[in-house]
């Protein structure tokens, strides 16, 4: 049986051409918006991070998201805000180094418009989170010297920062429990 198995998974391998697209750091952001004393919104964004897709599909309608977010790397603009949401009762850093994102579905709503589903983990808690996406492309990179595909995305959510443990002595009247996320970006792939 273990043979009839290993021969089917190799013969069928070859046909499933899987591609992978590589995040473009250049051109992508994480971003969240929370809202500060119930008056006004502060946001800020993450500098370091790795991603791909994983597609056999030309249209990335079959598509697994992977993303590793650096937490230290977190920046709102604010020196004090920035070393605060790196403590211990915020994203704890140290001890927890990355945020992650692991795809388990991509469905097409209508057009360019998606639903991206995925469990994401922030402070070792892993809650299953609902992006609405809008995709641009495949296209071929339009430089004259462009050797590569091209997609452009744009997803968006909310979460709240308690599912996660984020500031859990934090008043909610003081920074908002809704956080909103954004992320754009662009993913290549060689011709």
């Amino acid at each position: 049986m273990k043979t009839t198995l290993g021969l089917c998974i190799f013969l069928i391998t070859p046909l499933l051409s899987f591609s992978q697209w590589t995040l473009d750091k250049g051109h992508t952001k994480f971003t969240f918006i929370a809202s500060h004393h119930g008056i006004s919104e502060v946001d800020g964004y993450f500098k370091k991070f790795e991603g791909k897709i994983t597609a056999s599909k030309e249209d990335l309608s079959d598509a697994v998201f992977d993303v590793d977010v650096e937490t230290a790397s977190i920046n709102t603009d604010l020196e004090m805000r920035d070393n605060h949401l790196k403590s211990e009762d915020m994203f704890d850093v140290a001890k927890f180094p990355a945020m992650t994102f692991r795809s388990t579905s991509f469905k097409k709503k209508e057009g360019n418009k998606y639903t991206l589903t995925g469990n994401l983990t922030i402070k070792g808690v892993t809650k299953p989170i609902t992006f609405d996406a809008v995709v641009n492309g495949p296209v071929k990179n339009p430089n004259p010297n462009g050797k590569n595909m091209q997609v452009g995305m744009k997803a968006t959510t909310t979460i709240k920062r308690s599912d996660f443990g984020i500031g859990g002595k934090l008043q909610t009247i003081m920074v908002g429990d809704e956080i909103e996320v954004r992320v754009t970006g662009e993913f290549n792939k060689p011709l």
